[in-house]
């Protein structure tokens, strides 16, 4: 269907037009959480533009170096659960600019191999371009806002039944056939 083919105004249509580019840069965030936690590089990867600044103090640069970094700092960790908060995006043409609320938890180990639950909440502060009808990060930069880092406090999960996540490629996720069994 052509816009001229519907009964919408044109205000009416540049909204759902803004509304869909902001569900297309909030993805970003989605599957940038997602590539942390399931340690999935190449996901994680795909959110950046080529030539994208990433800065988190503890690493200035490009996208590809980030990615090896962050999945390199991740693999050490016995789990991680990233959650997004509320996400702000101000559209400005084909450049946006975002704020994106996040809690970071960290199962680690300390140097006495005690487990040990890091909990980090910020914001990312980011600048999205539009390039050939595709929104990805442009600039990314990470504010700490919170740290607690206290004893592992789960030991219920030790004789639990329940279902655990996992990292690429052995999370349920990944399993697309097991997602179609039925009753």
């Amino acid at each position: 269907m052509n816009e001229s083919d519907t009964n919408l105004d044109p205000s009416t249509i540049a909204r759902l037009h803004d509304a869909a580019d902001k569900m297309e840069i909030i993805d970003l965030s989605s599957n940038y959480m997602r590539g942390l936690d399931r340690l999935d590089g190449e996901l994680e990867r795909t959110v950046f533009w080529d030539d994208a600044y990433c800065s988190y103090g503890t690493y200035e640069g490009g996208p590809n170096e980030f990615v090896d970094f962050c999945q390199n700092a991740l693999k050490s960790h016995l789990a991680n659960h990233h959650f997004l908060g509320q996400i702000n995006i101000e559209l400005n043409g084909e450049e946006a600019f975002g704020e994106v609320y996040y809690q970071a938890f960290h199962r680690t180990k300390d140097a006495n191999l005690n487990q040990r639950d890091v909990f980090i909440s910020g914001r990312y502060v980011d600048r999205y371009e539009k390039r050939n009808n595709v929104w990805k990060i442009a600039y990314r930069s990470e504010l700490v806002d919170w740290v607690r880092d206290d004893p592992a406090a789960d030991t219920w999960f030790a004789n639990s039944p329940m279902i655990l996540g996992a990292r690429k490629p052995d999370d349920p996720l990944y399993d697309r056939e097991k997602m179609r069994k039925r009753s």
